[in-house]
């Protein structure tokens, strides 16, 4: 896979790529150096319907196929994610603004393993069923849902496309998918896997596009029945007041505020070296991070020191540069977004202990959009800045003398997906997790993922849970089915 060949990327319906009917394109800059390098479709409700049309062909045929057979085609497709590493990655680099080595040991080795891993569920997913005291026996069909939407952001693009469109498929499902326009060409090139890998044609149908013209479409159709989504809690709110009235079955995962809690009696060394990493990974753009620091005070100016010296170590720079370590953010809008929070933190009485600047790094990326890891200190729990999510490389510290006072400035947020704790004290960490409003709680690591495990937030930060079973479910509707045994008895 050249990416030379790809300036201009298609749609993937009826297993065919295709220009969109409008022949309306969308500029795909990238983030590193500021440049146009190709232009993606802006698809329309014209297109939604096309692809449609090609998932009902392929329904009756692909819903009723054996799981060996699911697993086959899904597991090839993890097999080509594998074989081209290298292109999808550099693909998510020049999309995204990402390191290089972040996309080749992260982004495209899980999309890999998020086929793998609902290729093999298919084969042992099961349902129940419930005698009835000699009278009866009740079992339970687990049916796909029909043709669902599937609709993933910027910040993980093939990560999170394929998270969602893996168990859909295996679950039976055809699948009308829209990537971030921000980010669309690791998911052409995906399509380009599909069709190799021998997909049935309409089975998968990819569709590029923005929020407004594409995916405001594809929540609307009355033949799409379930819309999976991850993004802005804002958008969120939009596609349930589209869905909700239709009946359709919405999962929604959504933003993030994430508190990152720190006892002094933690593991220092390795607390220090992980909250780095739950700060600045992907530039802060990742809804996991934990951009609330919320540290005990009797560590508080010793935390200060040691994590601003691996702060000044974070090298902002070129995403093909193995020494960077940190990247562009994805789009200019974005960057003027995040410019605009720091800004505001000033406003509200923060103080920049490091970082708050814009960065041009010198040669081909002296125009691209780069922000240093910025930490600020001296806000209260319930300012702009610790309430609303900023989505990049910034974050607050925050101080607490007492575990009531700690639980307090955690549960503020009004979002709920994901805490760490950092406490050697098991009693501490087990009383802390039941009590933090969050839907994933780590203790002493972070993003530690086994794929088998519920992923969702509560409050803003979304409704229903992927991974594992609950994503199977998702994907499938019950049928209850009673069958008696012949005898006089009624119900």
């Amino acid at each position: 896979m050249n990416l030379s060949n790809y300036q201009y990327i298609q749609n993937y319906i009826g297993g065919e790529l295709i220009e969109p009917l409008s022949k309306v394109y969308l500029d795909n800059i990238n983030p590193a150096t500021g440049e146009k390098f190709g232009q993606i479709p802006n698809s329309n409700s014209d297109d939604v319907d096309r692809a449609v049309s090609a998932a009902k062909k392929a329904f009756p045929s692909w819903s009723t196929t054996t799981p060996e057979f699911r697993f086959k085609i899904l597991n090839r497709i993890a097999e080509l994610i594998d074989d081209n590493l290298h292109a999808l990655a550099l693909a998510e680099t020049t999309d995204n603004g990402k390191p290089l080595w972040l996309s080749k040991r992260v982004d495209i080795p899980r999309a890999s393993s998020n086929f793998r891993f609902f290729a093999t569920a298919i084969m042992h997913f099961a349902s129940e069923s419930h005698s009835m005291e000699n009278e009866a026996i009740n079992y339970t069909l687990r049916q796909p849902v029909g043709i669902v939407g599937c609709i993933s952001p910027w910040n993980l693009p093939l990560y999170l496309f394929t998270w969602k469109i893996a168990p859909a498929l295996a679950a039976g499902n055809c699948v009308i998918a829209k990537p971030s326009e921000v980010t669309p060409l690791s998911s052409f090139l995906l399509s380009k896997i599909c069709i190799e890998a021998g997909l049935p044609e309409g089975v998968l149908n990819i569709l590029h596009g923005d929020g407004p013209s594409c995916g405001s479409s594809i929540v609307a159709h009355p033949e799409i029945k379930a819309i999976s989504f991850t993004g802005s809690t804002r958008a969120g709110k939009n596609i349930a007041e589209i869905a909700a009235p239709m009946f359709k079955k919405l999962s929604l995962e959504l933003g993030g505020k994430n508190p990152n809690v720190i006892f002094a009696d933690c593991d220092w060394d390795k607390m220090i070296k992980t909250t780095l990493q739950s700060s600045f990974s992907n530039q802060g753009q990742i809804c996991l991070c934990g951009s609330r620091i919320i540290i005990e005070k009797s560590i508080y100016e010793k935390f200060k020191i040691d994590f601003l010296a691996g702060v000044k170590k974070l090298k902002v720079g070129d995403p093909m540069d193995d020494a960077s370590k940190q990247g562009a953010v994805v789009s200019k809008l974005h960057f003027d977004k995040v410019i605009g929070c720091i800004e505001q933190a000033k406003q509200e009485g923060g103080t920049i202990l490091i970082g708050g600047n814009a960065v041009q790094p010198e040669g081909r990326c002296a125009n691209g959009y780069f922000i240093e890891p910025t930490v600020i200190e001296g806000l209260g729990a319930h300012c702009k800045t610790n309430m609303e999510e900023i989505f990049g490389p910034v974050v607050t510290l925050q101080t607490f003398e007492t575990e009531e006072e700690a639980l307090t400035l955690a549960n503020c947020s009004d979002y709920g997906l994901a805490s760490t704790l950092w406490t050697q004290d098991i009693s501490r960490a087990n009383r802390m997790a039941q009590k933090i409003n969050a839907g994933i709680i780590w203790v002493n690591c972070w993003l530690l993922r086994d794929l088998r495990t519920p992923f969702g937030g509560v409050k803003n930060s979304g409704v229903g849970r992927e991974g594992g079973w609950d994503a199977m479910r998702f994907f499938t509707e019950a049928k209850n089915v009673c069958v008696h045994f012949g005898s006089d008895a009624h119900r």
